[in-house]
């Protein structure tokens, strides 16, 4: 069982930059392929970012390229996406979520393909 706390949302400026962070309480939290997802009033949840058990793929939704970057510290265990030249539709709820995988390489941009999520966190990009 994995348990994912985000945290580090909140209410910026258009333009402004802000990071949030998941912490998962797994074992083996190396062993996961981790992901961001978003999901804003009214609309269904839409993938983000994701990120390789060994850090070493990412990939991005096209909406965020360029501004958002994910990360994560395997011996910390907490994934991050640093989020800048936010913009007003970047307003959502933002999810972590994880899913084994045997392979470095691993990346998901399918929710349905993830075991784990988190809570959420409220980021609100105001105009």
């Amino acid at each position: 069982q994995v348990q994912l706390v985000e945290s580090g949302g909140g209410l910026v400026q258009a333009g402004g930059s802000l990071r949030v962070s998941c912490a998962a309480s797994a074992r083996t939290f190396s062993s996961y392929c981790m992901g961001w997802f978003r999901q804003a009033p009214g609309q269904e949840r839409e993938f983000v970012a994701t990120i390789s058990w060994s850090g070493g793929s990412t990939y991005y939704a096209d909406s965020v390229k360029g501004r958002f970057t994910i990360a994560r510290d395997n011996v910390k265990k907490t994934v991050y996406l640093q989020m800048n030249s936010l913009k007003p539709e970047d307003t959502a709820v933002y999810f972590c979520a994880a899913v084994f995988s045997r392979s470095g390489s691993y990346i998901d941009t399918r929710s349905h393909e993830y075991d784990y999520w988190g809570q959420g966190t409220q980021v609100t990009v105001s105009s």
